[in-house]
């Protein structure tokens, strides 16, 4: 696994009138070293298309410095990077093509820039000698190797600051104050690729209109469903790094993208995104693997915590654990080979062909006023339905089954409102805030009823095993109370969600 680390550093512009000031007037700063200078040799990958660039993603072979070798860094926000780095080799890391794989598809990233950077090294040190930050100033020669103005250079001078590691960000504000008040300005461009591929491409003079904000129905519809596609392929590799939540956003993002081509039929030609519905389908049943047991754990455990130890008896965590390991199934393998397989990349390029080329359908021309509501309105009447029918059943197996379906017509419905909500504004989503809490309240039902079942095999385990079953018992019993209490609060729930006012906004 590459190393990684957490970047936060600033970036200015460092011209002949504004340069580097003394900062050891910094607050905080104890010393100023010098470093000297280190030489820098850089040549950055990219697809033919500059895929890695358009996600503000950065992929170089670096010889030069303590850290020479391979990185791959990725956005986090606003001059924060989480920068991978591998040894130096002559060629890409297995472990980087595999968290670009959501990318780079089926091309092989070629050198796009090289970067020769002559870096002046400062380290700013408190009263104790820790440091603090490195500053470094960079004289900068970038030539395109590929693409669009090959062969041409540009030349530039910038500061660098970085943050030292579990270092305050508040530090690079004072820093950053020192430099202003030396003329010194924030650098324009993000990242010293972003600038050279800027300075290294030729002007070309715009042809037709600017990109404009969404004025159809199709419009809206399609800027919802772009964003989940770019959500999927975003989190690809942080669901490869095993970063926290992240499988979970990336099967929320699939079933949000699947519940829009649902909902919005009469504006997306069902004929081309059913298929890709079913694969979506296909895909989060794949990441939900384990999802739904981490889910249980979680509850079970949180429970079990919440009691006296006076009423813990026997090997009560011991036996949640083995039963969990039992009913796991080496998921985390089994997601990775589902990236790396060809079905996964297959449908991330069908994604990227139909939002190139969506099958628009003649209701997509017309104003989102009226026909976004009338979409969302049906996922409601199909809700409504789901719901009565569900407070209709006498308490049991019955009901617990209704209000399931009611649950997943709940999520659909409320993804409608909030996919309409850039169109419709507060009406949608006062619509699609109420409807999740009747989501929510019925999600917490059904996660009821799961661990209704897990805790009556476990008692049995226990049972089997000679262990006392009292605790497992004790729990069940909270189980049965918590979905009594969800069951008598819903009507109140579904009453604000079915406010007719809320619907008679969405139309106006």
């Amino acid at each position: 696994m590459a190393d990684t680390k957490r970047e936060i550093e600033r970036k200015y512009e460092a011209t002949d009138a504004a340069r580097l000031p003394d900062l050891s007037r910094v607050a905080g700063v104890g010393r100023v070293e010098d470093r000297g200078v280190v030489e820098l040799d850089a040549v950055y990958y990219d697809t033919a298309g500059l895929r890695l660039a358009a996600d503000s993603l950065t992929l170089r072979r670096r010889t030069g410095g303590d850290d020479e070798g391979w990185h791959l860094k990725f956005p986090v926000a606003t001059g924060i990077r989480d920068e991978l780095h591998e040894p130096l080799s002559d060629t890409l890391p297995r472990s980087f093509a595999a968290l670009l794989r959501s990318r780079l598809r089926h091309d092989e990233p070629a050198p796009v820039v090289r970067l020769l950077s002559s870096r002046a090294l400062q380290h700013l040190t408190d009263p104790d000698g820790a440091l603090l930050a490195e500053v470094s100033v960079d004289t900068v020669c970038a030539e395109r190797l590929a693409g669009e103005g090959t062969g041409t250079t540009a030349t530039w001078t910038e500061i660098e600051v970085e943050l030292a590691d579990d270092g305050d960000p508040a530090f690079l504000d004072a820093v950053g104050k020192r430099l202003r008040k030396a003329g010194v300005r924030p650098s324009e461009s993000g990242s010293k690729l972003a600038r050279a591929l800027a300075e290294t491409t030729p002007v070309r003079e715009e042809k037709g209109r600017r990109k404009e904000a969404p004025q159809t129905a199709g419009d809206h519809v399609l800027a919802y469903v772009r964003k989940q596609i770019r959500t999927i392929v975003d989190l690809d590799p942080a669901v490869r790094r095993d970063l926290p939540d992240s499988v979970h956003k990336m099967r929320v993002a699939t079933r949000r993208l699947r519940s829009a081509f649902k909902t919005y039929r009469a504006i997306l030609d069902r004929g081309a995104t059913d298929p890709v519905g079913s694969e979506l389908k296909w895909l989060a049943g794949e990441l939900g693997v384990d999802r739904d047991q981490e889910v249980l754990d979680e509850r079970l455990s949180t429970r079990i915590e919440g009691l006296p130890g006076t009423l813990v008896l026997g090997p009560v965590r011991g036996r949640l654990q083995v039963w969990s390991a039992a009913r796991r199934t080496g998921s985390r393998r089994r997601i990775i080979d589902v990236l790396d397989g060809k079905r996964y990349l297959d449908l991330l390029d069908t994604l990227d062909a139909l939002s190139a080329d969506p099958p628009l359908r003649s209701a997509a021309s017309r104003a989102p006023g009226k026909a976004l509501p009338r979409a969302v309105l049906k996922d409601y009447r199909k809700l409504a339905r789901r719901m009565d029918h569900a407070l209709e059943q006498p308490p049991g197996p019955g009901r617990d089954e209704a209000m399931h379906e009611a649950r997943k017509a709940a999520k659909r419905t409320r993804y409608a409102g909030e996919a309409a909500r850039p169109a419709l504004g507060k009406p949608a989503k006062r619509f699609a805030k109420r409807v999740k809490a009747v989501q929510s309240l019925l999600g917490d039902h059904q996660d009821s009823v799961v661990a209704r079942e897990a805790l009556r095999t476990l008692a049995v385990q226990s049972h089997a095993a000679g262990e006392t079953a009292f605790t497992w018992g004790l729990l069940y019993g909270h189980e049965e109370a918590t979905a009594d209490r969800r069951e008598r609060e819903l009507p109140e729930v579904w009453e604000r969600a079915s406010d007719p006012v809320l619907r008679a906004d969405l139309k106006h």
